[in-house]
């Protein structure tokens, strides 16, 4: 194990952590870790340490003329496309050291991408998703919600980085509400998958979860997870059946990936306005989620129809759109880039996504997606895949 790369993901976790505890003191106004002059030293640091200890992203670099000694800034450093860890093993760990893979999820005939974890990475891994997660779709708080989550257990998708995350948010959340105890999955995730690896929701269950009989004792509110595809496929059958149920109050929603190549699709905002008419969830309680099997971060974003537009002699008057602006935690960066000059492009402009996560310690902490987005500040607007980008995703594993 390389010692460098371990003291540097535990300085991280460390620091996640006291970001926690600060924010929990009432009497605290805890500002986020890792402003500008923070973050620069720790990337380049990063980049040093994944030049020396991961032979692919060394010959990638090196390809480009790119070493630690020429890099004085983190947007200097070379970025993998996603479609790298297709085809080679960008990894710090040695073989005997894996003991984890987290694969992208495509069709039978795509060969995955591949991101190598073991116990150190995972823990770096499961501090940056709750941290956040806990921040941006919780509400800044480990409120009393029973989870309902859309896609197969652990056991039935040991590769898949978002069924992870899912089980990760099951165990703390279980464990916060529970007096320790989390709730089995099989009470928790309602999804299989299907004989030909697609995945299905099992609806009686959900139907029964849902829809409590009325002598029951009045239920927590739930918090509903999965792809955008899952939850298609359950309004589709609440739809079917002219069924509208009213979740407890304070239900939430977290939504994630988009429809590449499938048969079924909707547009965001219609999706969640049959969220809201069959479930009752009120549209600031839908949260958008946005992360991939090669990144260790995620980003969030809650629907706004505070966003406004400008018009003629520039009046301004809100959209007929939803905005959903996407931020990383402050240990990640999001850049637009111009897919002609592969220079960052300006507010309000079209690029492609690069993130910077500097929770991927044993891999490549730069990864350049194949995702259109428009730049919103230190956020991102999503659009979706760019034309003529291989379908990958969660889009994928549904329907």
């Amino acid at each position: 194990m390389n010692q460098e790369l371990s003291s540097f993901a535990a300085r991280l976790r460390e620091t996640i952590h006291g970001r926690d505890a600060a924010l929990r003191r009432p009497d605290s106004a805890a500002r986020c870790p890792y402003q500008e002059s923070e973050f620069n030293p720790l990337a380049l640091e990063l980049f040093a340490l994944q030049f020396e200890s991961n032979f692919a992203y060394r010959k990638i670099c090196e390809a480009r003329k790119f070493t630690p000694e020429i890099i004085e800034h983190w947007t200097q450093i070379p970025a993998v496309p996603t479609a790298t860890f297709k085809e080679l093993e960008l990894t710090s760990l040695a073989l005997n050291e894996r003991t984890a893979v987290f694969h992208s999820s495509g069709t039978t005939e795509q060969k995955p991408s591949r991101h190598f974890h073991n116990a150190e990475s995972l823990a770096v891994y499961e501090a940056s998703l709750w941290s956040w997660f806990e921040s941006e779709a919780l509400g800044g708080g480990r409120k009393a919600l029973d989870l309902v989550i859309l896609t197969p257990p652990p056991e039935q998708a040991p590769h898949s980085s978002l069924v992870h995350m899912f089980e990760i948010i099951r165990l703390k959340i279980g464990k916060a509400n529970n007096g320790g105890a989390s709730v089995p999955a099989s009470r928790t995730f309602f999804g299989k998958i299907s004989a030909d690896g697609t995945w299905i929701l099992d609806f009686d269950a959900m139907r029964a979860t849902l829809s409590p009989p009325a002598s029951r004792p009045a239920p927590r509110a739930l918090f509903l997870l999965g792809t955008a595809l899952s939850f298609v496929h359950l309004l589709d059958y609440l739809v079917e059946r002219d069924l509208r149920v009213e979740l407890p109050a304070a239900s939430r929603v977290m939504e994630t990936g988009g429809y590449k190549n499938r048969s079924r699709s909707m547009p965001k905002a219609e999706l969640h306005s049959l969220i809201t008419k069959f479930l009752g969830v009120p549209r600031e309680n839908i949260i958008c989620e946005y992360g991939m099997s090669e990144l260790s971060s995620q980003a969030y974003s809650v629907a706004s129809d505070e966003w406004q537009v400008t018009g003629k002699g520039g009046a301004t008057h809100p959209s007929s759109l939803i905005a959903h602006h996407f931020q990383f935690p402050s240990w990640a960066r999001a850049q637009i880039i111009s897919p002609e000059t592969g220079r960052e492009v300006g507010e309000g402009e079209t690029g492609l996504i690069r993130v910077f996560d500097l929770a991927n310690v044993f891999s490549v902490a730069a990864i350049q997606t194949e995702d259109l987005g428009i730049r919103r500040g230190a956020g991102f607007e999503l659009i979706g895949r760019a034309q003529l980008a291989g379908p990958r995703g969660c889009s994928l594993m549904t329907g």
